[in-house]
């Protein structure tokens, strides 16, 4: 429990300073935690010493590096779909992919931290005018 609450807050903190500060006047921003949310699970699999899981994931990472290219080019409604998407992937990531550096409250916190990112993304996509967009 305490890791989706620290995911929760850590994805608002996050996203609210982004706001606050206009880092994420660029649409580059909400790509670039994409990349880097879908490349932790291959960092996992390089601290767990599995080559077949770091295999596996950089497949994964490689749907979600799409995702934020095209997320960038053409409507952050992409990226929103992407972090919804990865939460999701959270949430199953054990089931599929053997992945032994991964740490029990990793799946939750992450999962937290991108559905809540997914979520403010799309209240501020909707907010913004067009043209901001």
């Amino acid at each position: 429990m305490t890791s989706l609450v620290v995911g929760v807050v850590l994805a608002m903190a996050t996203c609210v300073l982004a706001s606050a500060t206009g880092l994420d006047r660029d649409r580059a921003f909400y790509a670039t935690v994409t990349i880097v949310v879908a490349s932790y699970y291959g960092l996992f699999a390089v601290m767990g010493e599995s080559p077949r899981a770091l295999a596996l994931e950089s497949i994964v990472m490689a749907g979600f590096l799409v995702a934020a290219i095209l997320g960038f080019q053409r409507t952050p409604w992409i990226l929103v779909a992407a972090l919804a998407g990865h939460g999701l992937f959270d949430s199953i990531h054990g089931h599929i992919i053997a992945n032994p550096g991964v740490p029990g409250w990793w799946p939750p916190f992450c999962g937290a931290f991108d559905l809540t990112a997914a979520a403010y993304l799309a209240w501020r996509s909707r907010s913004l005018p067009a043209a901001a967009r």
